[in-house]
């Protein structure tokens, strides 16, 4: 259930509303919207008469009730408005949300080497990427593949960081490995597999942090917001959503299915951010552009692509990572897109006169 008042009620009568809303043994929750300002009641509120709520004060303009299972992460619980997620950057703070610039998150699957990190940090940060990806800890289908480097990552990941300013994104797999994860994440990422671990995204929503939150491999999008909830309900409302593919019954051709349809879908259920993952979505760097491209186009806030120098010789992932040259080429592809959708800022990208492909050009005129 949301309260919404009326257009300049006075702080003073806000907070009297909450102090009453306090007495019902019910949780009030400001959120501060463009123009008004949203109530929400969290409880134990389906018995409460909307009419009583109403008459507690002649400023409330209308009470409704969210009758979908995430609360928090509803769209209603905002009056319609999308949330921003400001994260803060070495050097400025990124703003992930659906009337700003889109962000970039581009770096390797995994953390191999000081070298190998570093470089790729300083080549994406160059093609205008504003935070830098790579797995300390990997989650691994086989117990016998690479499992990350581990806290050792974490070093090289701080140094990356020193070196080029980035914000860093990086998985937590185990409670145990939060607070090493959360002294040097930017935004601490929740892998697909680990969606559903709810004693893991309580945790990781109370310390505060922004928190990236992928979509698992088998779940549906009702899935995804109520694991988005714990998160929130943990009073943590920075979450960024991640689509990175679903598996369906074609495994030959790509690696998932990229649920491009997801993104209408979330605009009109959640106010969260939204970034989009083609790199794990096709599991093959050639679908990585079109897929990119397309995501653009339907709304996305935000891009995670996965760059390596050496893909060939990537201890994880490497078929569906891009080499720098080809993040380069990307991120061009990128900027003609972004401009023309309005998502798009000279801040974005360092190139001036971005080239403009056949296969984008055609794009934009259909």
């Amino acid at each position: 259930m949301i309260i919404v008042t009326k257009l300049g009620t006075p702080s003073v009568e806000i907070e009297r509303i909450v102090e009453e809303i306090r007495r019902q043994k019910i949780t009030p929750e400001i959120c501060q919207g463009q123009h008004k300002v949203v109530i929400g009641l969290i409880g134990e509120t389906a018995e409460t008469d909307t009419r009583q709520i109403q008459n507690l004060s002649p400023f409330i303009e209308q009470v409704i009730r969210v009758n979908k299972p995430f609360k928090r992460t509803s769209l209603e619980f905002r009056y319609g408005e999308a949330s921003e997620v400001v994260v803060s950057t070495p050097k400025t703070p990124v703003i992930f949300g659906q009337n700003h610039p889109l962000v970039v998150v581009a770096g390797p699957c995994s953390v191999e080497n000081e070298e190998m990190i570093v470089e790729t940090a300083r080549r994406v940060k160059a093609a205008g990427a504003q935070f830098l990806r790579g797995g300390a800890y990997k989650p691994r289908t086989s117990p016998y593949a690479f499992q990350g480097h581990g806290e050792s990552a974490l070093e090289l990941l701080a140094l990356a960081r020193e070196a080029t300013g980035l914000g860093i994104i990086t998985e937590v797999m185990d409670t145990a490995d939060l607070d090493k994860v959360a002294k040097v994440a930017d935004i601490i990422q929740i892998g697909a597999r680990n969606m559903q671990n709810f004693s893991l995204l309580k945790k990781v929503g109370a310390t505060g942090k922004p928190v990236l939150l992928k979509r698992g491999l088998a779940a549906t999008i009702e899935d995804w917001l109520m694991s988005a909830e714990y998160i929130l309900a943990a009073d943590n409302p920075n979450v960024i959503l991640c689509e990175r593919g679903i598996r369906t019954f074609d495994r030959q051709y790509t690696r998932n299915t990229l649920d491009i349809s997801a993104i209408p879908v979330l605009r009109s259920l959640t106010h969260l951010p939204i970034m989009i993952d083609p790199s794990h979505a096709t599991g093959k760097s050639e679908f990585v552009l079109p897929m990119t491209m397309a995501a653009i186009a339907a709304g996305a806030d935000s891009m995670m692509i996965e760059v390596h120098p050496n893909p060939a010789k990537a201890l994880s992932d490497g078929p569906q990572s891009l080499t720098l040259e080809a993040f380069d080429q990307l991120m061009q592809e990128m900027a003609v897109l972004g401009k023309f959708f309005g998502r798009w800022t000279q801040n974005n990208h360092p190139f001036t006169t971005p080239k403009i492909t056949t296969k984008v050009a055609t794009s934009i005129s259909i």
